[in-house]
């Protein structure tokens, strides 16, 4: 094909220069639009070139005036604070929620001056109460400081927080007081104003049983209502108050039990809601629905549960269920399905199942005096903690909620007034568990050492064979807490001391310790010889422990 080009260029070469004369007499043209175009493309060009580098040199700005010259936002910082309260009574009552909306929880807490103040002596006649009165305050988590407090009763008797209210009240949670004697109170927990103050309808000599259950919305109202069980004489006699204004719904009821320590409010899978009440080795029971229809002669739209009617004598209101020794404490517990029951008596632990009642697993026991608490000991597996024993006989048991088997057990003595355990769940998914007790007795008895101390612990299932003493305290310990102050960044411990006996006046403190400021000036106790790592090693790996909120 190339040859054939060729021959025919020789043959006419005229054709061929005619070509390219045709060629070069178009390309001025063409040249001549290129060369116009080209400076508007250069323009436009170096213009995109200007706004890239302008917009880099903007963001550069930005991030250099936010970083260096804007002060960043006032983070509330992780600090340790105490309150001292002098010629003071406190009590049983400690709570923490985020009133000042800085994204760190807040402690509230009662206590009552004896030599109070100008300004609370005003306060207390300005409610009706005489001097002393009990103060409610909250305090705040990050530093301390006293973000309000207002007399709320003469002598506490139960104290609740956290009650949800209605959206229109302008308050999302109240704390609810009852006094002895004295008024029904909701106080907004964030301003500490007075929600509602009615007259209480209970007796004098009446004995208000802990805690307030938060019953269904019996009164649509959207709030919870609150029934307040008392015992007066050897009868037990249920209030239904309306959560919202505290006005009593209907008349009191008996709940045809003689006597009970305790209550507990427990739902069936058919969503039933019972009351639930020690009776010596059995339990007693009574249905919400069939309670506030004999309150209000009205009906009710709550649920029955006919397994339950079934088993309930309704007589005695007593369960069909025998347990070995008189029941002392009994809490729900998260099952397959609902919620079970533990009943703790005098010589066993037992879990039922919460639909049925029938025993899951049985676990003897010699004499377990406070509330058992419930943590996770494996990952996403629960276990509940049981104190089995008192003084030097004590020990700590960790038992697998769905099987029984002990998981784990510590000899460690206790004193009287010791506080209740508490567990926080951490980020691997099992839980740090805080016990008190005294790993090391000294004194010339036993029973009672020469310089008695509350001795806090820590115990983390990573480390089976480690206990860290983290405090010792000296004083009467009224109430403890363990809480996550701030989601993903520390917990805390808060203490509240004060005298035994509400009757003799005596210094009061509230303190918060940062848990990560406690691991890292603790001591580390082995409960085994030998391990992997030094003391200091420890107290690092366990102090980088992350923790998290309930699920």
């Amino acid at each position: 094909m190339m040859e054939s080009k060729d021959l025919e260029a020789e043959i006419h070469p005229l054709k061929n220069e005619d070509g390219k004369l045709q060629e070069n007499l178009e390309n001025p043209a063409k040249k001549e639009d290129h060369l116009k175009s080209t400076p508007v493309r250069s323009r436009l060009s170096g213009c995109r070139t200007a706004v890239f580098f302008l917009s880099l040199f903007i963001c550069l700005l930005v991030v250099f005036v936010i970083s260096f010259i804007i002060p960043c936002p006032d983070r509330p910082a992780s600090q340790t604070w105490r309150l001292d309260y002098n010629t003071a009574v406190t009590y049983d009552c400690l709570a923490t929620e985020d009133v000042n909306r800085d994204k760190v929880q807040d402690v509230l807490f009662l206590y009552k001056t004896a030599n109070g103040s100008n300004d609370a002596n005003q306060s207390c006649a300005d409610e009706g109460f005489s001097l002393p009165c009990t103060f409610v305050a909250a305090v705040s988590g990050a530093n301390g400081s006293v973000l309000w407090k207002r007399p709320a009763a003469q002598d506490a008797a139960v104290v609740e927080c956290a009650i949800p209210q209605p959206r229109d009240s302008g308050a999302s949670s109240a704390c609810i007081l009852m006094g002895r004697p004295g008024p029904f109170i909701a106080v907004d927990s964030f301003t500490g104003q007075t929600l509602w103050n009615r007259p209480s309808s209970l007796g004098r000599n009446a004995s208000i049983l802990r805690p307030l259950l938060q019953v269904p919305d019996l009164d649509a109202d959207g709030a919870p209502d609150l029934l307040v069980l008392a015992q007066e004489g050897k009868e037990v006699t249920g209030y239904i108050y309306s959560g919202s204004t505290g006005h009593q719904i209907g008349h009191q009821g008996s709940l045809g039990v003689d006597g009970a320590s305790s209550s507990l409010l427990h739902v069936t899978r058919a969503g039933a809601h019972y009351i639930l009440l020690p009776c010596a080795s059995s339990l007693c029971g009574h249905s919400v629905k069939s309670f506030y229809e004999k309150a209000t002669g009205r009906d009710s739209s709550l649920q029955s549960d006919p397994s339950w009617e079934d088993v309930l004598n309704t007589t005695a209101h007593r369960l069909r269920l025998h347990s070995s020794g008189a029941i002392h404490h009994l809490m729900n517990v998260p099952g397959k399905g609902g919620e079970d029951l533990l009943l703790v008596s005098s010589e066993a632990c037992m879990l039922l199942d919460g639909q049925e009642l029938t025993p899951r697993w049985t676990f003897n026991v010699d004499q377990v005096l406070r509330k058992p608490i419930l943590g996770h000991y494996k990952p996403d597996t629960l276990a509940v903690v049981i104190e089995n024993g008192t003084g030097i006989d004590r020990q700590i048991l960790l038992l697998d909620v769905s099987t029984g088997a002990l998981l784990w057990s510590q000899a460690l003595p206790g004193l009287t007034g010791d506080p209740q355990s508490a567990s926080l769940p951490t980020a691997d998914h099992r839980s740090a568990f805080f016990f008190w007790g005294l790993h090391e007795l000294t004194g010339a008895t036993p029973m009672e050492p020469r310089d008695p101390q509350h001795s806090l612990y820590l115990f983390h299932p990573t480390l089976p064979g480690i206990l860290l003493e983290l405090a010792n305290i000296s004083a009467n310990i009224v109430a403890f807490q363990v809480a996550l102050f701030e989601p993903g960044r520390h917990a805390a411990c808060v203490l509240l001391t004060g005298p035994a006996n509400a009757d003799t006046p005596g210094l009061v403190s509230v303190a918060k310790h940062d848990i990560q400021d406690l691991v890292l000036s603790s001591r580390v106790i082995r409960l085994a010889k030998g391990g992997p790592d030094n003391d200091q090693a420890v107290r690092h790996r366990l102090s980088r422990l992350r923790y998290r909120s309930e699920a």
